[in-house]
């Protein structure tokens, strides 16, 4: 663009400028331009000279699409997606033959675990910590060696004294259980905790400190319910519903953790609400 001015006294030439403006016009090579006289509005293209990116866009939208993005979005961040195991030490140990256990077949009440020596003889500061290790296990016989070797070493009244003292071993093993996200795993792993929670006096207190470890996955499958609508669960007696076995767990933590037990649920989980203050 080229601008002289004359009007100047004399009739002299004041000044002349020129200026010179470079405008880049990027069209999409399959673009389809409408007609002219067709009172269609062709699309708008726009040039950012900052970053040399262009937006082609409809004149009702404002997304443009970048190089190298998807037109559906992120995606999901898979917080509930199920996460790969490793072989237990659990799995190791009785495929060894390390255990002193072994299956009791009765058709009547249910298959159970026989064990070879008294189980107020047992070191469970060496045995409890492997069978919670076994939690994660879903394949038989593991799963239910590990399972039930639990319920039988927390319900031994003879030995509930030496639960107490094992509880720092047992969150790693917990922490794993949980983080595997399956749902199976999850419920199963929450049934243990209240059994652990209620077998001695002060157990519930001593896991209180490691709620920090327990409690997060539980926050994120806290409100995940099964709607029937006007249906009735038949299954509800397995108790296989997350969502309300997190909340009664939560509430088993806060009647056997002692005063400090809600102000730590909360803090982890803003959402619960007290089961004996309200």
């Amino acid at each position: 663009v080229s601008a002289s001015s004359t009007d100047a006294p004399g009739g002299r030439i004041a000044r002349s400028t020129r200026v010179v403006v470079d405008v880049f016009i990027i069209v999409q090579p399959n673009a389809c331009w409408p007609a002219s006289g067709s009172g269609a509005v062709p699309p708008v293209v726009n040039v950012d000279f900052r970053t040399n990116m262009s937006t082609s866009r409809s004149p009702m939208s404002t997304k443009g699409t970048f190089k190298g993005a998807s037109p559906f979005g992120p995606g999901k961040a898979g917080a509930k997606s199920r996460r790969s195991t490793e072989p237990t030490q659990f799995r190791k140990f009785y495929e060894r033959g390390d255990f002193p256990i072994a299956m009791n077949f009765d058709g009547a009440s249910g298959n159970s675990i026989t064990w070879k020596v008294d189980i107020d003889k047992l070191d469970y500061h060496h045995y409890l910590p492997l069978f919670f290790d076994g939690l994660c296990e879903k394949t038989h016989p593991h799963d239910f060696f590990a399972r039930r070797g639990i319920e039988d070493m927390l319900h031994h009244k003879a030995s509930q004294h030496k639960i107490l003292p094992v509880i720092p071993q047992l969150i790693i093993p917990i922490k794993n259980a949980l983080n595997t996200r399956d749902p199976p795993i999850v419920c199963v792993t929450l049934k243990i905790l209240q059994e652990l929670v209620k077998s001695a006096p002060l157990v519930g207190e001593a896991v209180v400190p490691y709620y920090r470890q327990i409690l997060p996955v539980l926050n994120i499958f806290k409100t995940q319910n099964v709607n029937f609508g006007d249906g009735i669960d038949y299954g509800q007696q397995k108790r296989q519903n997350i969502g309300d076995l997190i909340d009664e767990t939560l509430e088993v933590f806060e009647r056997h953790g002692g005063e400090n037990a809600f102000i730590n649920i909360k803090y982890m989980i803003p959402t619960y609400e007290s089961c004996m203050l309200n």
